[in-house]
């Protein structure tokens, strides 16, 4: 293996954000050696990092944060500088179904890792870092006024968030009880390429495509604040190379938007791109039962990543989706892979058969 000056290893890399960053990192970084520890399971993607599968300063593993041993070699082989932790089971809805599974991933996944960092780096912490990539839900809901801050109160609402912030706990004790060199991000709702179908805009967008209902819980009136998922990519890079120790940083859009009113927005920017009468895709919205616990407004205040570090948002939300809309148009066979199952095998072809 070549000298490289640092060795990172990114959880959760074959995710949605885990993706774009992984990709920033090899791409920017040829002189850092970035592992990719993914355990694969449906939202994680191995063709959404075909661009960089060769380069000769990345590396994909299959595995499980929660396997002591297995992180352990894996420790053992690398010896990471750092490590940014974006591993984690997201989905709200998944959660009130299962919530036990985002508890073993995101509360006890998190604790396996940061006790893997304490056995590796023991008695050697300059220059190391955990950095634990989280979300705004842990602050729970807004009305109608203010923001998330980083002094506000943790108040999570589904078991989704509850585990997301016992998992922000546990970073934080692990650095105010051993010394472990730590920082943490929280970031509004993320929007792009490569994001599971799932999810509020690539649903849309897929279903808008093929009439299907676009279903919209309650009346639409909860409101997110959207950020350009490479613009979050960013922001970790530079928080990881420049945040101070032991903080934490709210990453925000600036853009808040009522889930109806980006969905009308989505069904008048697909009817452009597919040549519909416009109006025709806004008929396919169908109002369903209201999620149980549903957060009624996230609003995220990213003054302090901005006036410490530098950073801001380099787009506004119209330009974005419409980006995102473009490459789920050019990204058919990306589409068809993800909702039928069959990206698994690109797996099987690349790693499995060698």
């Amino acid at each position: 293996m070549a000298d490289f000056t640092k060795k990172i290893l990114i959880t959760g890399g074959a995710g949605f954000i885990g993706s774009h960053l992984v990709r920033l990192f090899v791409k920017k970084y040829p002189h850092y050696f970035i592992v990719n520890l993914d355990a694969l399971t449906y939202a994680g993607n191995l063709e959404n990092l075909r661009d960089v599968a060769s380069f000769p300063n990345y590396e994909f593993e299959r595995g499980d944060i929660n396997n002591e041993k297995e992180m352990a070699r894996l420790f053992e082989r690398h010896q990471f500088d750092g490590v940014i932790h974006l591993a984690a089971e997201s989905h709200v809805d998944r959660s009130i179904l299962d919530p036990l599974s985002f508890a073993r991933t995101n509360v006890l996944g998190t604790s396996s890792l940061l006790n893997s960092c304490m056995n590796s780096w023991r008695g050697d912490l300059k220059g190391k870092l955990f950095y634990h990539v989280s979300t705004d839900e842990v602050y729970g809901s807004l009305g109608k006024e203010g923001f998330f801050t980083e002094e506000t109160a943790y108040d999570p609402r589904s078991p989704y968030s509850a585990s997301k912030a016992s998992s922000d706990h546990f970073v934080m004790a692990y650095h105010h009880t051993y010394g472990l060199p730590v920082i943490i991000s929280n970031c509004s709702n993320n929007y792009g390429s490569h994001h599971f179908p799932e999810k509020l805009i690539p649903l849309m967008i897929n279903n808008i495509k093929n009439n299907k209902p676009l279903p919209v819980y309650g009346k639409g009136e909860n409101v997110r604040d959207w950020l350009w998922v490479e613009d979050h990519a960013k922001a970790i890079d530079i928080i990881f190379h420049k945040g101070k120790i032991g903080d934490r940083y709210n990453i925000g859009g600036y853009n808040e938007w009522k889930n109806i009113d980006i969905i009308n927005l989505l069904c008048r920017i697909m009817d452009k791109k597919l040549g519909r009468k416009e109006g025709e895709s806004a008929k396919l919205i169908t109002f369903v039962k209201d999620r149980q616990g549903h957060d009624l407004r996230y609003a995220i205040d990213a003054s302090k990543l901005n006036r410490e570090l530098g950073w801001k948002p380099s787009l506004q939300f119209e330009e974005g989706l419409e980006k995102t809309v473009d490459w789920y148009l050019e990204n058919e066979e990306w589409v068809k892979h993800v909702t039928s199952g069959d990206y698994r095998h690109y797996y099987d072809q690349q790693y499995e058969k060698r």
